[in-house]
């Protein structure tokens, strides 16, 4: 195991006993997060000369899918955080990188992301609302309908149409310390699940220096296809399976033991073929998530890029994927499970937090959006080749 791995596996549990509160409370979970901040796991991505673990999207993975078994709100932030590092690890300017990294290595520095607008919905690579230019410094207003963690964030990177000149495709992304702007709360967050994600609405406005652009101006789509979109899929499917496998291990964890529901047949064929699918869906979804995970990390050790057609379609795959087939799991695990088991609030096992958590995975940049945009590359590609493992794959990343 990495030491990200080991150490995500000594926190899950401090995870899973405050996982409960957040959940009901709809209350970001600040304890976890503190735990996370102080394993230093907020500076996993962070490399070492700056003071960080030095890890990789591979340790994120590992860490991610055993969080996520403790709570998933929470291993959700953490990952979306690391998703912001890795855009500004790979992307920002040698000043912001000094200036931003140690504090996130040493402090725990929280990174939220909006990208999110009215109108447009979560579009990843347009924005309505553009940056104005004022005594060469960055003037940023901006209503954003979902922000994970907002109230609690140290710190934003936002997307903003390049400027009112420009078309709403040219997005650049700034970065904007707390300090910069004034956000105000807009809308609650009342949600069905991921409730301790405290995804709510904001508007923030402020102003950032030249050298806080993440890219180039106008230049976010490079960014996003280098690194926000296979460090948010990859994030995102290895949260979403660690808690559908979390949510198979407890059951089978109570059908095993003493207290196992009279409802509960392990001799049925019935029970034993419902284990078999939640079982075979997330084999299903592991594989493909550590095949995409290996090809990223080729990709980049060979410094070859990610624009591609085939490869495009395979990491919208993984999200639409691992969405469906863990949802498709738990909600095999209810049924099973029963009313008493895998619908009640109170049941030993909490299943029935784990299917409103998920229930929220093909929402989360919708798939429909995404099977929109694998279909009309498919025009381009058609059936693609059968997936290959990478001839050279760099080895997990022990962060020390």
């Amino acid at each position: 195991m990495t030491k990200a791995a080991v150490i995500a596996a000594e926190l899950a549990p401090v995870l899973a006993r405050h996982a409960a509160k957040a959940d009901a409370d709809a209350e970001f979970p600040h304890d976890s997060i503190q735990a996370l901040r102080a394993a230093g796991l907020f500076g996993l991505l962070v490399p070492a000369q700056y003071g960080g673990m030095g890890g990789d999207l591979g340790d994120m993975i590992d860490a991610a899918v055993v969080l996520a078994g403790g709570c998933l709100s929470t291993a959700m932030i953490w990952a979306m955080h690391c998703q912001q590092i890795d855009t500004v690890v790979r992307h920002a300017g040698d000043r912001l990188l000094a200036d931003l990294l140690p504090r996130v290595a040493a402090e725990g520095y929280y990174l939220a992301s909006i990208t999110t607008e009215p109108g447009k919905g979560a579009h990843l690579l347009t924005a309505s609302s553009a940056i104005v230019t004022a005594d060469e410094q960055l003037l940023v207003r901006r209503n954003a309908p979902v922000v994970t963690g907002g109230e609690f964030a140290d710190g934003f990177l936002v997307t903003m149409r390049a400027s009112a000149d420009e078309p709403p495709n040219r997005v650049s992304l700034v970065y904007l310390d707390r300090s910069q702007v004034e956000a105000e709360t807009v809308r609650d967050w009342n949600a069905m699940g991921m409730r301790g994600t405290r995804s709510v609405a904001m508007v923030l406005s402020g102003t950032a220096s030249a050298d806080q652009l993440i890219g180039a101006a106008g230049g976010f789509r490079a960014v996003a296809v280098d690194s926000m979109i296979p460090a948010g899929h990859l994030a995102w499917s290895a949260c979403w399976l660690g808690a559908a496998r979390a949510a198979l291990d407890s059951l089978v964890s109570l059908i095993r033991s003493a207290d196992r529901p009279a409802s509960i047949n392990t001799d049925s064929d019935l029970v034993r073929h419902r284990l078999a699918r939640a079982r075979v869906e997330l084999e299903l979804c592991g594989g493909y998530l550590l095949h995409i995970r290996n090809e990223v990390l080729h990709r980049r050790h060979a410094g070859q890029g990610m624009d591609d057609y085939a490869f495009q379609i395979k990491l919208d795959t993984l999200k639409v994927a691992c969405s469906e087939l863990t949802f498709s799991a738990v909600d095999r695990l209810v049924q099973l499970g029963g009313a008493m088991t895998g619908y009640q609030r109170d049941a030993p096992v909490p299943l029935e937090r784990h299917f409103r958590d998920l229930r929220s995975a093909s929402l989360n940049y919708a798939n429909d959006r995404l099977l929109t945009t694998i279909g009309a590359l498919t025009l381009l590609d058609g059936a693609g080749r059968l997936a290959e493992v990478p001839k050279t794959v760099p080895g997990p990343c022990h962060a020390e």
